[in-house]
């Protein structure tokens, strides 16, 4: 476990009040074991690419990147900087709001190149959102953090972490707080995109960049889990899930329908 290093980015009040608040609730809630941490650059922009596991998996997340003295900024759904207070800490924050399946959702990437221009850190999920691989093994990458780091001429740190789907399992509904559940995070060596670098950013290079990535990620979490990942990388366009939103949805509201049904029946 690498040793914590003294925050020396500048804070704004939604920083200062999202610590005040979320890093005793994690203390309490949690345990927490690092490997790597040392190499989340102490200063300048990257990119932080990690899977995915869990909707609670920022927060804890955000814990070892804020521990070792950088500020994270997330690519964060446009509708919840709408939210009253919760926009204004994440735009406070500098988070950068993403429009899915819009004509502005160009800006997202825009932004993130700016602000790993301007020395941030930018946390990047690559699977695009929480693995439906059924033993929630990284799944196939998107090729959003890979055309980041080449556009911005960046590194790619590649994370795995494991433990927060057992506070909250993807989808569900309730939360598992007790017993504490340790959280693991395993930060790997920048990904080696030297050879893309200065190469025009074709499809095909950024397809190169981004399976590098997931290789990384997969290896990592490998290391935590002690176990071999799937031959082959889940593709939720080739298994026919719906790409975003709950995927169990449909046969969740079919049971809720049969159960209504059956208790009519038996009036």
């Amino acid at each position: 476990m690498g040793k914590p290093r003294r925050m020396r980015e500048r804070r704004g009040w939604g920083f200062l009040l999202a610590v005040a608040i979320v890093k005793p609730t994690l203390l309490l809630l949690t345990r927490h074991r690092w490997t790597g941490g040392e190499k989340i650059p102490a200063e300048g922009g990257a990119v932080l690419a990690a899977n995915h596991v869990s909707h609670v998996d920022p927060l804890t997340f955000a814990h070892i990147v804020y521990d070792h003295g950088r500020l994270p900024r997330y690519l964060a759904k446009a509708g919840l900087f709408d939210v009253f207070f919760v926009g204004a800490v994440l735009r406070n924050t500098g988070q950068i709001p993403v429009y899915r399946q819009s004509t502005d959702a160009a800006k997202a990437f825009s932004a993130a190149v700016d602000a790993v221009q301007r020395g941030r850190l930018v946390v990047v999920y690559p699977e695009g959102t929480l693995t439906r691989q059924p033993d929630l093994w990284p799944m196939a990458g998107k090729t959003g953090a890979a055309r980041i780091a080449l556009t911005a001429g960046v590194p790619v740190i590649p994370v795995a972490q494991w433990g927060a789907h057992e506070i909250l399992y993807p989808y569900a509904k309730r939360p598992r707080l007790f017993p504490r559940h340790t959280v693991h995070a395993n930060v790997g060596d920048p990904v080696d995109l030297d050879d893309l670098r200065g190469q025009p950013i074709t499809p095909e290079n950024l397809r190169i960049a981004t399976d590098r990535i997931m290789d990384a990620i997969t290896a990592l979490l490998a290391e935590i889990r002690e176990e071999e990942p799937p031959a082959e990388r889940f593709d939720m366009r080739r298994a026919g899930v719906r790409l975003t939103g709950n995927p169990h949805a449909r046969a969740e509201a079919e049971r809720k329908r049969r159960r209504a049904l059956s208790r009519r029946r038996t009036r």
